[in-house]
């Protein structure tokens, strides 16, 4: 596949959140953005000036028609699985059968499904990358309260790992991208008061808003990265000097 001067890229779940801020940053720097969304897509898309598709990630049918038509735009040279949702904070347990089934279709299915059909097409068109959204549990870390989100996160790295020594020594790369800590409503659902009140200081030291994010991510998914590679935000070297720093780098990421 041969360079582009106008890139086409699909953010899945574009229409709120990262996803939304993503594309509205691929739109800014001369892409043709296709989003993807199961509410509010005409409205997200008139307003980023991208092409929206209603889609379910988890029906097969609904992802392929997705590709054929960001594919119609012309060739796909990036393919963003960033669509997902949270359970309510309980114990497993505790929590509802639907929402389990919910999270992992969003977070896991949808990714699977997203990632064979964007390989697939591009392995025919000659080349692109297949970005898959990392978040808590990605690097193994577990939180009570949040077990289905972070088992699906932890799947989605083995997903992407696993695809690139698939994609090894083809035009195609699978990839990891990692936007560490980011304040939106994904990130703040279902805290009551006191709770929230607490993690929010944790918040002010490691989170950012969407439109810090979102534009560094932007910059270097354009720029590409090997087949395998991950692009992260908050790395372990930035949440520490963080740490170190907060007695005196007061940041009030809520006022």
């Amino acid at each position: 596949m041969g360079v582009t001067e106008t890139p086409v890229i699909v953010v899945t779940g574009g229409t709120r959140g990262i996803g939304h801020g993503l594309a509205r940053e691929l739109v800014a720097r001369g892409a043709r953005v296709v989003i993807c969304g199961r509410t509010g897509v005409d409205e997200a898309a008139g307003e980023l000036g991208a092409t929206g598709v209603v889609a379910d990630m988890t029906d097969r049918a609904q992802v392929e028609a997705l590709w054929d038509k960001a594919a119609s735009l012309g060739p796909v040279a990036h393919w963003i699985n960033n669509a997902g949702v949270s359970t309510t904070r309980r114990p497993l347990g505790e929590l509802p059968a639907d929402q389990i089934h919910t999270v992992v279709g969003a977070n896991l299915i949808g990714v699977l499904h997203g990632s064979a059909v964007a390989s697939h097409g591009m392995l025919a068109q000659g080349g692109g990358t297949v970005w898959n959204m990392e978040g808590l549990g990605s690097d193994g870390r577990a939180v009570p309260g949040l077990l289905p989100y972070g088992a699906t996160k932890r799947a989605v790295t083995y997903v992407t790992d696993a695809l690139a020594k698939e994609l090894k020594g083809t035009p195609v790369k699978a990839a990891h991208l990692s936007p560490g800590m980011v304040v939106t409503d994904l990130l703040l659902q279902d805290y009551d008061p006191a709770e929230l009140e607490k993690a929010k200081k944790i918040f002010n030291i490691l989170a950012d808003r969407v439109e810090t994010v979102t534009p560094w991510l932007a910059e270097r998914i354009l720029a590409g990265t090997g087949n395998g590679g991950r692009v992260a935000w908050l790395t372990r070297r930035k949440a520490a000097a963080r740490f170190a720093t907060a007695g005196f780098r007061k940041r009030d990421l809520f006022g």
